[in-house]
């Protein structure tokens, strides 16, 4: 097992997340400010289950016995168009989870960092099916409809 190469994953992915993380409270922010009170909600937890990765890829980073570290995150874009931010969101999912899932595997001589990042590549698997739910539904239902149910 290298240690070295979990640690430099973890920290990697911890540092991003956590920027993630910071993106979605205040995305679920505005949308609880436009009234959309469900999308708001989801991405409020949403942001709070990122936190929780983050926090477990944390203590695996001390674990391994390196040193977590606080790294400057780039600024994030916050939307009020809700099309525009599942379309930007999903485009993110749609890039990153196939490096995600290469990048877990690449672990699997560390089978502890391999289990965490395995349920964090599952977790954005389902994350970016539902993203493309939602827009699936708006082109179904049209934005209007969809816009009442998230109410």
């Amino acid at each position: 097992m290298n240690a070295q190469n979990s640690i430099q994953v973890l920290q990697a992915y911890a540092t991003g997340l956590s920027a993630q993380s910071r993106q979605h409270k205040v995305q679920s922010q505005v949308f609880a400010s436009m009234g959309l009170n469900k999308l708001a909600e989801k991405y409020a937890d949403h942001s709070k289950e990122e936190a929780e990765w983050v926090d477990k890829m944390v203590a695996r980073i001390i674990d391994l016995g390196g040193e977590a570290k606080v790294e400057a995150t780039p600024a994030q874009t916050i939307y009020k168009d809700v099309v525009e931010f599942l379309k930007a969101d999903l485009a993110v999912s749609v890039k990153e989870v196939p490096v995600l899932g290469q990048v877990t595997l690449s672990l699997a001589e560390d089978m502890t960092t391999y289990d965490l990042m395995k349920g964090y590549y599952q977790d954005e698997e389902e994350d970016m099916y539902w993203m493309q739910e939602q827009l699936d539904l708006i082109e179904l239902i049209g934005l209007q409809n969809w816009l009442v149910k998230q109410l």
